[in-house]
């Protein structure tokens, strides 16, 4: 097989550059957290200088919002347009959406994301802004929407779809932050298998929500008095 020439293997190396960086910079985040994390170790790791870094991304707080749009803002744009197109139940949609975002997110390096935005998030009000417009607005449209589906076809009741929206977020969050936490410390406890987690939270979660067939009122016979 012919081999490269040394200018597409830099072209190739170019195109791939940004990645690397967003790859090597979720790494560290997740590692050190974004304060301690230095712009410069993102670059040594990635295998670049630190003014090539600068190229691509102008300060640490633009490489952490590139790196949240790369591995969650795009799932989630990714979600919307399933939920837009899907044709199936309203409950098979939402476990699919919940699954999805486990597999691809919380089960990854990704999910340590959120331990940073709770952990450090009150020092940074601009992150804590971009993360509201980024991922919490978009991510309760998803799930609201989901809901609001199900109850406008008759799948699920009526219920506060708000509230509703919170109460299945916020435990694979919590799934999240235990993983890249305690969970991520040899420490001997309770386990917590996420796939059996999230099937159960799905099992409670649709019971509650699906809608019941209305009780039968058993007729009674009217008594006819017949005088003697």
């Amino acid at each position: 097989m012919p081999s490269l020439s040394p200018v597409l293997v830099r072209q190739r190396r170019k195109q791939a550059r940004p990645q690397e960086l967003l790859d090597a910079a979720l790494e560290l985040f997740v590692e050190k957290g974004f304060s301690a994390t230095r712009s410069e170790e993102v670059a040594q790791r990635a295998g670049v200088s630190k003014g090539t870094l600068y190229l691509y991304f102008p300060s640490k707080e633009e490489l952490f919002k590139a790196v949240v749009r790369n591995n969650i803002s795009a799932l989630i744009a990714e979600g919307q347009q399933i939920a837009d197109h899907f044709d199936g139940p309203s409950a098979q949609l939402l476990r699919l959406l919940m699954q999805t975002w486990w597999q691809r997110v919380g089960d990854t390096h990704a999910g340590g994301i959120f331990k940073i935005i709770f952990a450090e998030v009150r020092n940074f009000p601009e992150l804590a802004q971009f993360y509201t417009d980024e991922l919490i607005l978009p991510a309760h449209r998803l799930i609201s929407g989901t809901l609001r589906r199900g109850i406008d076809r008759g799948e699920f009741r009526a219920v506060p779809v708000d509230e509703a929206t919170h109460t299945l977020i916020a435990p694979m969050l919590f799934q999240a932050l235990h993983k890249h936490s305690i969970g991520a410390c040899a420490v001997l406890g309770l386990d917590m298998n996420p796939t059996m987690l999230i099937d159960t939270q799905m099992d409670l979660m649709l019971h509650g929500l699906q809608r019941m067939p209305e009780p039968t009122v058993p007729q009674v016979a009217k008594l006819r008095y017949v005088p003697t």
